[in-house]
């Protein structure tokens, strides 16, 4: 029997022995109390409460604008929404790079006013010392390595990461500093699947792959791309699993054409 059928709830020693035992982790975004009741209920071991709000909700170009009040907005209507999956919410630019006591600071707020469990925060070698403490304080913390979205200015691109032998050292070494800080797994985003698979092998702590490959201990999509409500965005690593973009729009101009026509609502929808 899988790990996943045992359990009633799923914490990060739950991952631990998911990857001891070979079973891979399946992981989605949510942003609100719907999705996230129905993930949760579908099964999904662990919940992201992304920054990816910031695009995929409000509109944005990239994930940096999304503060920190809207963040814990958007976590709390998750946690509200689940019973068993694991939630991870991520901290948003600017509320931990500054140094480890706003970093803490912000960590404090999410755990207290959300109710989540973990938070997400990217970087290695140059966000350790706030990894360490918020995991001192208590709070469990999962890493993010490769492409790493709120640096998108500083790469100027989103292609793939850590295609030159520089930058994949630094991964690695990152990746190993980041289990040793104490983290209970990393997020691997948008690097070549060999070098994935050598830091996963690498490490006793799961990893997660969004575009990093098969050999990574799980797996997570942005719900909007996996279920097809946004429609613009197709990479190579997106398996695209329901077409809500034209069920959607076929179900509101139907809906439309009923009001038109007075055939909604007929005798048996009035009071």
């Amino acid at each position: 029997m899988s790990v996943n059928k045992e359990i009633k709830k799923v914490t990060t020693h739950t991952l631990q022995k998911m990857k001891s035992n070979g079973e891979k982790i399946s992981m989605i975004t949510a942003y609100d109390y719907s999705f996230a009741k129905n993930f949760d209920a579908a099964g999904i071991d662990v919940i992201l409460v992304g920054d990816s709000a910031s695009n995929v909700m409000a509109g944005h170009e990239t994930t940096l604008p999304i503060t920190l009040d809207q963040m814990i907005y958007h976590a709390a209507s998750v946690v509200r929404g689940t019973h068993r999956s694991l939630v991870v919410v991520d901290l948003p630019f600017g509320s931990y790079q500054s140094n480890p006591k706003e970093a803490l600071i912000s960590c404090f707020r999410i755990m207290k006013e959300t109710g989540g469990h973990a938070v997400k925060l990217e970087g290695g070698e140059e966000v350790l010392e706030s990894v360490k403490k918020i995991i001192a304080a208590g709070v469990p913390v999962m890493g993010h390595l490769g492409l790493t979205p709120q640096s998108i200015y500083k790469f100027g691109t989103y292609n793939v990461r850590a295609k030159e032998e520089a930058e994949a050292e630094k991964l690695k070494k990152d990746a190993l500093l980041l289990q040793e800080a104490g983290c209970f797994a990393i997020v691997l985003e948008k690097i070549p699947a060999q070098l994935a698979k050598e830091v996963s092998e690498s490490l006793q702590i799961p990893t997660i792959s969004i575009g990093a490959g098969k050999y990574c201990d799980g797996q997570v999509l942005v719900m909007h791309d996996l279920l097809g409500i946004n429609n613009e965005f197709k990479p190579r690593f997106l398996r695209q699993y329901a077409d809500l973009h034209q069920i959607i729009t076929n179900a509101v101009q139907q809906y439309i054409k009923d009001v038109k026509s007075a055939d909604f609502p007929n005798d048996q929808e009035q009071y």
